[in-house]
């Protein structure tokens, strides 16, 4: 591991903070493997924020070695091409057992990911990746939002549209609304959060390189209201929504019934589509890609990426993760990084 040498440019590749995610999960295991994949590092480099015993034992589970460079402050990061360790102390190996939700996993966890924002916020990194959460543990550790989104949100000050999207290869989903009861979805869907969400959609897939983002906006209900006898947010919310985005200049367009949508998109006559509630865009997409998916927090300053499934605790410590939702969340990091930095 040799430190970059002075005359060369030691941020055209973006730097991103890694962060292992809940210690009773397999993120450990995952960013072990991503970190020792070369692959990995064509499009960027990594800061690791992690507790040092937490990082030998990722290695131990999914059987790699990488001697990382130790530093004590994020900006010694750019001094290197190869990824480094930023060491932390969050957690003890006696408060982490394998496969369970707790309070001590959860503060661990949202412990490295106010370092990276912190640092985010200084302008020392880039982007942040992160291995896959637990909601639950991170309530119970004290996280006192919805989710890690409002925590984002909340923590960086931004007072916005922020919004979850979902991603593999080409294909993306957002909604307006997110991790709420369904009870409470109708409620919702309003002209403006349709609105937001679509420039929102444009904004964040023009990051990832799509130069026109073809956007569809779902339907709220069966079969598309069927001309408002069969409920009436299409006729008098939706439809209105995606005119005025229209409007605006962006390729938008529905409101498209939900049912049929996404065989569309899998046929690649759109990029995007923009959902009504949690569960109208996930089942499709994790259907067609969760092997491949990503989680992306839109709407932030800084980009912020997760692979899209869990932390499965069922495989905890096996060895058996995949890494390929992991790579794709760091390469999409890294890319919306490079497009954030040139567009600024």
């Amino acid at each position: 591991m040799t430190p970059h040498n002075d005359n060369q440019d030691t941020r055209v590749r973006p730097l991103i903070g890694i962060v292992l995610g809940d210690p009773a999960g397999i993120g450990p295991e995952l960013i072990a493997k991503l970190l020792a994949d070369p692959a990995s590092q064509e499009s960027g480099h990594a800061v690791l924020v992690a507790d040092t015993w937490l990082w030998e034992e990722g290695q131990r589970i999914a059987g790699t070695r990488l001697d990382l460079p130790v530093i004590e402050r994020f900006a010694e990061a750019h001094e290197y091409t190869t990824p480094v360790l930023m060491p932390i102390d969050s957690i003890s190996r006696d408060e982490t057992r394998y496969g369970e939700a707790n309070a001590a996993g959860g503060r661990s966890a949202r412990h490295a990911l106010t370092q990276c924002l912190d640092a985010a916020v200084r302008g020392d990194i880039d982007g942040i990746c992160f291995g896959p959460l637990n909601k639950y543990a991170m309530k119970l550790g004290g996280m006192n939002f919805e989710d890690e989104l409002g925590f984002f949100a909340d923590y960086l000050g931004v007072n916005d549209y922020t919004c979850e999207f979902n991603t593999f290869g080409s294909i993306w989903t957002s909604r307006i609304s997110s991790h709420i009861p369904l009870k409470d979805a109708p409620s919702y869907v309003t002209r403006e959060r349709i609105l937001k969400a679509a420039r929102l959609t444009d904004k964040s897939l023009r990051l990832a390189g799509f130069a026109e983002p073809r956007i569809a906006v779902a339907a709220f209900n069966p079969h598309g209201g069927e001309s408002g006898t069969c409920g009436r947010e299409e006729v008098d919310t939706i439809a209105p929504a995606v005119e005025e985005a229209q409007d605006e200049g962006l390729t938008v367009s529905g409101p498209h019934p939900a049912d049929t949508l996404f065989l569309k998109v899998r046929d690649g006559e759109y990029d995007a589509v923009v959902t009504m509630f949690h569960d109208q865009g996930q089942i499709a997409i994790k259907l067609l890609g969760f092997h491949e998916g990503v989680t992306v927090h839109g709407g932030l300053p800084v980009p912020i990426t997760t692979p899209a499934h869990g932390t499965a605790y069922d495989i905890a410590s096996s060895g058996k993760a995949n890494l390929r939702p992991t790579h794709n969340a760091f390469k999409l990091a890294c890319q919306m990084a490079a497009s954030n930095r040139l567009s600024s």
